[in-house]
């Protein structure tokens, strides 16, 4: 949600920044908006004054048996301009609300210029490219050889983006989880959090999910939406508070399944576990000062940005341009894993600091000094597990089709160093 003071004062940069995520000029219909809005409530203020020193009146003329038909008769035409000017100031409020709960964060001035990720911009990578003796298999090519990935079971089940996986493959999936929030919890700061995975529409709008962008959520009957991400749950545990400056910062983790309909994705990474409609993740997510945020910002990507190297697997970090922003982000870096099989890297996690603009929606503030003040909020992915799981698939696999299993996963797997 944007600051309308913000607006009044910047029209022409507000412009510019909506121009720069793909939107129109808008400025002008928003200050005409809240003008006739203020007009009203100046009007309103005044006859809501008049009626009151009206109502006095009729008070002290009463008490004196005096005639108060006149005052009174003023009164009644007053209460019908008075519901005739609520009225216009609600609608005015509501067509104000309607255009801005649906544009975009204003990036932050150091995200680049771009419309899509051709525009992105190499933040620094680590590690290199493993080298292999022989052609590396994809990673459903690897999990099928051995039987442990299965799409016709999960096509069976539930239709088409699903999976089934099995035994060792299973119990990986579940190790890489345990070792990111472990990871997270003990070294890295984050407090863990089992939250609900139904969540009302009330959470997804103050996170920017809703209402713009519903077709990509699934329902779950008339109350309840099945959370595309625990961002939308941690982030909402602050919506309606005011928290003291004390508690700042929170960070927070937890590890969920993520459900998404996948509505713009018709044709695109349809064999294998890249794009699911059910998946597992470890979500990070941040409640800070304004100052902090953008400090925040790298350490999160930081964080996230340790589980690959303790994995030892390669990566690359791409500062988002404009135009390949997520709605709520002022600015995003992605974290690319290089997967040997495709060829190609892969988005693993996406850090975003999202300023207050989730907070103005969720009205998430702070005490500071007797005055309140809008948190900010960050979330990353840290990181996505399924991803996570196929990106150990083809840097680990072995010529022989088996895999190895990362050192920091030995543990969780009873010391065995196969799957």
């Amino acid at each position: 949600m944007h600051n309308i003071n913000y607006i009044r004062e910047n029209p022409t940069e507000f412009d510019n920044a909506m121009k720069l995520r793909g939107e129109k000029s808008i400025s002008t219909k928003i200050l005409e908006i809240d003008k006739v809005k203020r007009e009203t409530q100046t009007v309103l203020q005044n006859i809501l004054s008049e009626r009151n020193k009206l109502s006095k009146e009729i008070g002290n003329l009463k008490s004196k048996n005096k005639d108060a038909n006149e005052q009174i008769s003023k009164v009644e035409e007053l209460k019908i301009k008075i519901n005739s000017l609520k009225e216009l100031e609600n609608i005015k409020e509501n067509e104000l609300n309607s255009i801005l709960i649906r544009l975009p964060n204003i990036p932050h001035k150091s995200v680049p210029n771009g419309k899509d990720e051709s525009d992105n911009l190499l933040y620094r990578e680590w590690g290199s490219k493993p080298e292999f003796s022989f052609s590396p298999k994809l990673h459903y090519e690897i999990g099928e050889n051995i039987g442990l990935i299965n799409f016709e079971y999960a096509t069976k089940l539930s239709g088409s983006r699903f999976v089934t996986l099995k035994n060792q493959i299973s119990k990986l999936e579940r190790s890489i989880s345990n070792f990111m929030l472990d990871k997270h919890t003990e070294e890295n700061g984050y407090v863990e959090y089992s939250v609900p995975f139904l969540v009302k529409k009330e959470s997804l709008f103050g996170t920017g999910q809703l209402p713009k962008f519903g077709e990509d959520l699934f329902t779950a009957g008339d109350d309840h939406w099945l959370i595309p991400t625990a961002e939308v749950p941690l982030t909402n545990l602050v919506r309606n508070e005011i928290l003291n400056i004390n508690q700042l910062p929170m960070r927070s983790t937890s590890y969920t399944p993520c459900f998404r309909s996948e509505a713009g994705a018709a044709g695109k990474d349809t064999r294998g576990m890249l794009r699911q409609h059910q998946f597992t993740k470890v979500e990070l997510v941040s409640v800070v000062e304004p100052h902090q945020s953008d400090d925040e910002l790298e350490r999160m990507l930081t964080c996230a940005e340790s589980i690959l190297k303790d994995l030892n697997i390669h990566y690359r970090v791409m500062t988002l341009c404009n135009g390949d922003m997520g709605f709520s982000a002022k600015k995003t870096y992605d974290i690319e894993v290089w997967l040997p099989g495709e060829g190609k890297y892969r988005e693993i996690s996406s850090c975003s600091n999202c300023g207050d603009f989730q907070a103005r929606r969720m009205n998430a503030r702070y005490k500071n000094e007797d005055k309140n003040f809008f948190v900010h909020t960050l979330n990353g992915s840290g990181l996505a597990v399924g991803r996570t799981l196929i990106a150990i698939l083809e840097n680990y696999q072995m010529e022989d089709g088996n895999v190895e299993i990362p050192e920091v996963l030995i543990k969780y797997f009873n010391n065995k160093t196969l799957l």
